[in-house]
């Protein structure tokens, strides 16, 4: 009999659509603003999205919109985690000490300029895609936003929500 094995690729789901947001507001004004402009409905989730590395642990805020009439899912999510990290450092004869640290964090390591993302998960029309992008440039608050491709991620997995 055969032997058919499955790679971690075949459960990939790349049926989204990756919009990058690049502004100084605070999450909740942000998504306050999509709201008034889009007409979305983006709510705070519970859980935020988090990634731990081995000098800190990033929360990421999460907000959820569930469009019912296109049945698509869009979700305003937070790129950038600033907090403090205890970094190890070797101290000679007195062994490791522990210097704590500003350091930001990245969702996205490689839009590291980008503050949000908006990621719309379904069938979702291209022409749509470039009217909420004008949308949310016409915003006076939005330096600018544009669509990311995919393909171009390495780092990608961390959308998984």
């Amino acid at each position: 009999m055969p032997v058919h094995s499955l790679e971690i690729d075949d459960f990939e789901d790349t049926n989204f659509t990756l919009i990058s947001i690049h502004t100084s507001l605070l999450d909740y004004k942000l998504a306050y603003l999509l709201n008034k402009n889009l007409n979305t409905c983006f709510k705070s989730c519970r859980d935020s999205l988090e990634v731990e590395d081995n000098t800190q642990k990033a929360s990421f805020s999460v907000y959820k919109y569930e469009d019912e009439t296109l049945f698509v899912n869009w979700y305003l999510i937070e790129n950038k985690y600033h907090g403090v990290s205890n970094i190890p450092i070797e101290n000679g004869l007195f062994g490791t000490i522990n210097e704590t640290v500003n350091r930001t964090s990245y969702l996205i390591p490689e839009k590291k300029k980008t503050d949000f993302l908006v990621k719309i998960e379904g069938d979702f029309e291209t022409y749509l895609v470039h009217e909420t992008i004008q949308k949310i440039n016409k915003m006076e608050q939005v330096m600018t936003s544009y669509e990311i491709d995919i393909a171009t991620l390495k780092s990608k997995d961390f959308l998984i929500i």
